[in-house]
């Protein structure tokens, strides 16, 4: 049995082409706010950072919150289980919370949403540390919120017809799924968008 995969693979020039997959799914691309769901969901606006003054100064300090899955951690049993939830979600995930916030204390990183501290450190060629964390977190949020109980199989509708269309079938879809998530350097994390 496969198990679930939250909607996944690394978009290919035959995806990213109108018609395909990426306008069947998001319609109306608007980049990572809005196209993939509820703007609330994906997102980390400044309004859910906790502010806290500084003592004796005037700045302020933001910080990112660990986000819970949208589900009990039982709630995907048997292909995930608690257990699993609680370490990855639980420890795991909020390592990198807890590292942004400590690297992005008091830099200019700080005021930042999640998608801009992303896209700032990636676009000026830093991809270490606050790129890695906040990359990290948007794609666990992500992941968790790709995921519901009684969810995963096989698509049906418009989704599987594109799937069939460009990639030949759903099994190819997750040999390209697998190979597209083995081959990415670090945590091998592959989205269909």
């Amino acid at each position: 049995m496969v198990a679930p995969v939250a909607v996944a693979v690394a978009a290919t020039s035959a995806l990213a082409k109108p018609s395909s997959l990426t306008c069947a799914l998001v319609p109306s691309w608007q980049g990572l706010r809005g196209s993939l769901g509820p703007a609330r969901s994906l997102q980390w606006p400044k309004k859910q950072r906790q502010c806290r003054r500084k003592a004796g100064g005037t700045s302020v300090t933001a910080q990112f919150e660990l986000k819970p899955p949208p589900y009990p951690l039982d709630a995907l049993e048997p292909h995930m289980s608690k257990e699993t939830l609680e370490y990855h979600w639980g420890k795991h995930h909020r390592g990198y919370v807890d590292n942004l916030n400590k690297l992005i204390a008091g830099t200019e990183l700080d005021e930042l949403s999640l998608e801009d501290i992303i896209l700032a450190t990636y676009n000026k060629g830093d991809l270490l540390p606050p790129f890695n964390h906040a990359a990290q977190i948007w794609n666990h949020d992500f992941f968790w919120e790709s995921m519901k109980p009684g969810g995963g199989g096989k698509p049906s509708g418009e989704l599987l017809e594109l799937i069939n269309r460009d990639l030949g079938s759903f099994e190819r879809f997750i040999e390209e799924l697998r190979s597209a998530a083995a081959t990415q350097f670090g945590s091998g994390w592959a989205w269909l968008a």
